[in-house]
Parts: C-alpha cells; structure tokens; sequence
C-alpha cells in the first residue's frame, strides 16, 4: 500500500525555519518525481517544489524560490523541504505528493503556521 507520512511542522516566527520530511513506502520511490504542495485557509492547493527521480533537478513556486529547498535520501525513500526565512504567507497545510501512472497520491499534511 502506498504510503506517504509528512512530519516537521510546527508554530514558527516570521523570518525562522522548518524542516518538513515525507517517509514513503509501498513503492519504488527513487522511480519517482516527488513534490510539495501547500493548501492555505480559502484557497487552492499549490504546487510549492519538486525534485526528480534522481534529485539533480528541482523545480520551485516563484514566492519560494531562493528560501525553500527541496532534496530527497533515496536509500531511506524519504523527501524534504528546509524552509527558511519564513513569512505569515507560508501558513498553510503542506502536503507531500507523488503521481504514479497519472494516479496522485497525497500524504495527510502537515501544518505550519508562521506569526508575525
């Protein structure tokens, strides 16, 4: 059964930092691109980062970019996200994702919420 758990959220100040994991199982996860998604209170889902099969090439949402980085361990199927500088605009669930065959699957989120 394909798994995916996100941990590492938490109540943070504007301008610290988070360090989001997602422990995958139930499939061959260096096979796969993974990424991040964040779903903030009255909005959509977005896209924040994601990385490749490999890791050598990694993608990020413009207000992210130069802050969040994304990496994956593939010997212990597992991703993350550093999250620096962070501002009340990051408040959101983030979620850890991976489409196989087109089917998505989404882990239960982890919430991270950033005063100011």
């Amino acid at each position: 059964q394909v798994q995916l758990v996100e941990s590492g959220g938490g109540l943070v100040q504007a301008g610290g930092s988070l360090r989001l994991s997602c422990a995958a199982s139930g499939f061959r996860f260096r096979n796969y691109v993974m990424s991040w998604y964040r779903q903030a209170p009255g909005k959509e889902r977005e896209l924040v980062a994601s990385i490749s099969s490999a890791g050598g090439s990694t993608n990020y949402e413009a207000s992210v970019k130069g802050r969040f980085t994304i990496s994956r361990d593939n010997a212990k199927n597992t991703m993350f996200l550093q999250m620096n500088s962070l501002n009340p605009e990051d408040t959101a669930v983030y979620y850890c994702n991976v489409r196989r065959n087109g089917v998505p699957t989404w882990g239960q989120g982890t919430q991270v919420t950033v005063s100011s």
